[in-house]
Parts: structure tokens; C-alpha cells; sequence
């Protein structure tokens, strides 16, 4: 992301949540407050937001993974709540609803973000007139240069009850290192803490139109300083959760993915982002 101004990809994945929303019918996951939030951004999303062409079927594709993770996430930590967490910590927020929206009563929302991504979201709820219940904190973090411990130390969050953390359309960008950091902290919480996050996954080969196609996004995201940047097999994946003290309780790749919220019937395992759910040893 450019200094002063708003992660672009954190813009993206609001305008996919609004448009689901709209274009879906909200069949996967249902988001009341995101087309309010991206339409108060209006002339300012359409300037940040990357241009390049993107054919109609990949940004369903894409629309409907965005939704099935918020949808995958909010389930677990409904049940995560039921089962008596009472801290949700949000890595990487962007502009992400749960916290104006939170049905949970007792349960603290600590939204974890660049500090110029959060000034923006701050502005933009402003406009809306969507209101900041006092149920939320703001910590600033920038995560290839701070430590979410250290942003956790600042705050009054409290280290001797479990958390549920939530970390979406982040690992792809940063660099391993960055992301073992996290884990690690992610799994010196709390007994009982749990983790939902995606991750992206090496890129078999592809035909000639479609290694063009990534081409010009790698182009385009670099541009914006927003490239991706580290990709996992299940298996590596796996061991860097294991070394963080983190098991896994559910990968659900593209194909389960599809069954489950697509209600489409099993396939062959496509190439594409997976969901992880862990929790602290």
C-alpha cells in the first residue's frame, strides 16, 4: 500500500462483499452495513482500486470465496463464543463490518491494521453514520515492521483468556518470516484461542493466455506495493502451524469449498486459495 492512503486490497475485498450483496443475493454470507461502506468511499475506491480487466467469471469466482470465508469465519467463531470466548481479534480489518455488526453481547473486537487503513475506515464509518460501539478497539500495526504482541501489550487485551483471531486476504502479501512471527504469537495465546485465515498456494502451470493474465496482476499489484509474495502447500502449512504451537482443525480447499456453500456437487481439487481453522495447542 501507498503511505497515507488505504490498503487497495482492502477496498477490494469490501467492494466483493457489496457486491455479493447485490449481485448474489447475499446466498453465501449476508453483510447489511458493506454496500453502505463502499458506497460512502465511492469516487475514492473507484481512484485506489487497481484497474486491468478481469473476466466475469474469475470475479464470481472470486466474489464467492470472499464471501464463503467471511461466512466460514463468522460460523467458527459463533461457535467459538458459545463456547465461551469473549475477544475476537481482527488482522488486517481493512474495511470489514463484523465489528459495527457484532450479534455476539460481552464480545471485544480488537481490529488490527496499518494505521493509515484504519484513519481512512474511521472517516468512512463517519460518513455512513455507522457508529463505533465501545465494544472495539483500534490497534495500529504495520506487520513487516511491527509485532502483533507487541500491538496486543498496548492494548487491553488479555492474555490469560482465549481469543478467536481472524486473519483474511493477508498472508499472500507478506513475506514468510512475517507470517512465522504472527503464527507464533497466534500460539503463545491462550489454551482454548483459535485462528481462521487464508492462504495462497503454489501456481501449477498454466497455458499461455492465463501466465499473461498473472502477469498483469503481479504488474498491477506491485505498482500499488500490494504483490503477492508467499504461497503454501497444505503440507508446509501444516509444519508452520505445528512450530507455532498451532494444530490444524480444518483446511477447506477450493473444491470443499464449492460443496459446501456452492452446494455443487465434488470435483477435481482446482488450483486456488484454501481457508484454514487452527487453534492453540
Amino acid at each position: 500500500m501507498q503511505n497515507g492512503e488505504p490498503s487497495r486490497t482492502a477496498l477490494g475485498a469490501a467492494r466483493y462483499r457489496a457486491d455479493h450483496q447485490k449481485l448474489d443475493g447475499a446466498s453465501i454470507f449476508r453483510d447489511p452495513l458493506a454496500e453502505a461502506v463502499i458506497e460512502s468511499a465511492g469516487a475514492s475506491a473507484d481512484r485506489l482500486l487497481p484497474s486491468g480487466a478481469m473476466d466475469e467469471t474469475a470475479r464470481r469466482r472470486m466474489r464467492l470465496f470472499i464471501a464463503a470465508r467471511s461466512r466460514f469465519t463468522e460460523d467458527a467463531l459463533a461457535t467459538a463464543y458459545r463456547a465461551g470466548v469473549r475477544q475476537a481479534v481482527i488482522l488486517g480489518a481493512g474495511l470489514d463490518t463484523f465489528a459495527y455488526r457484532n450479534p455476539h453481547s460481552g464480545l471485544r473486537v480488537f481490529e488490527v491494521d496499518h494505521p493509515d487503513t484504519q484513519a481512512w475506515k474511521r472517516r468512512v464509518l463517519a460518513e455512513t453514520g455507522i457508529g463505533i460501539p465501545p465494544s472495539v478497539s483500534y490497534l495500529g500495526v504495520d506487520f513487516e515492521v511491527d509485532t502483533l504482541e507487541n500491538a496486543l501489550a498496548t492494548s487491553d487485551f488479555d492474555a490469560e483468556r482465549p481469543a478467536f483471531v481472524i486473519w483474511l486476504g493477508v498472508t499472500i502479501y507478506l513475506t514468510r518470516p512475517a507470517i512465522a512471527a504472527t503464527l507464533r504469537t497466534v500460539g503463545g495465546l491462550a489454551p482454548g484461542s483459535e485462528l481462521v485465515f487464508d492462504y495462497g498456494v503454489p501456481v501449477p502451470a498454466l497455458s499461455p493466455e492465463e501466465q499473461a493474465a498473472a502477469d498483469e496482476r503481479a504488474r498491477r499489484l506491485a505498482a500499488i506495493g500490494e504483490r503477492w509474495i508467499s504461497r503454501f502447500t497444505p503440507e508446509e502449512i501444516a509444519v508452520e502451524l505445528k512450530q507455532a504451537n498451532l494444530e490444524v482443525v480444518e483446511d477447506l480447499g477450493p473444491a470443499a469449498t464449492s460443496t459446501r456453500y456452492l452446494g455443487t456437487a465434488p470435483g477435481p481439487e482446482r488450483n486456488g486459495p484454501h481457508i484454514m481453522h487452527a487453534a492453540v495447542h
